[in-house]
């Protein structure tokens, strides 16, 4: 497996290499961490466990079901928000069948291409 959760140590020595990004991105975390949101932690743990099974980022999957368990999410929570994830998920890849369904339709009107794409 390439991901391997010491990698999460190397943060900030890449984070080093590009000091403006990273701290822009650092900042951007922080609105994760906040305490004082509207959406409570616990929500917005979960809401970042969904983000992280749609990016498929193992990193993000690690830290952030550790903080939704820190927070007080339940494994029945947990679970149902893996499968809401995947629900909506594959609404997304509907949605874009119903595009490509359409383009379908109007490549068989249209000419093709001189370029071939």
């Amino acid at each position: 497996m390439y991901a391997h959760p010491d990698d999460l140590h190397r943060a900030r020595s890449v984070g080093g290499k590009a000091p403006a990004e990273f701290a822009a991105w650092v900042a951007f975390q922080q609105a994760v961490d906040r305490e004082d949101g509207a959406v409570p932690r616990r929500y917005r743990e979960l809401i970042s466990v969904a983000v992280a099974l749609v990016t498929q980022c193992s990193y993000c999957l690690d830290v952030h079901t550790a903080a939704a368990r820190r927070h007080g999410v339940t494994p029945e929570e947990l679970a149902e928000a893996a499968f809401v994830t995947a629900s909506v998920r594959a609404g997304g890849t509907l949605a874009h069948a119903l595009l490509a369904d359409r383009l379908y339709e109007q490549h068989t009107h249209a000419a093709p291409p001189a370029h071939g794409y």
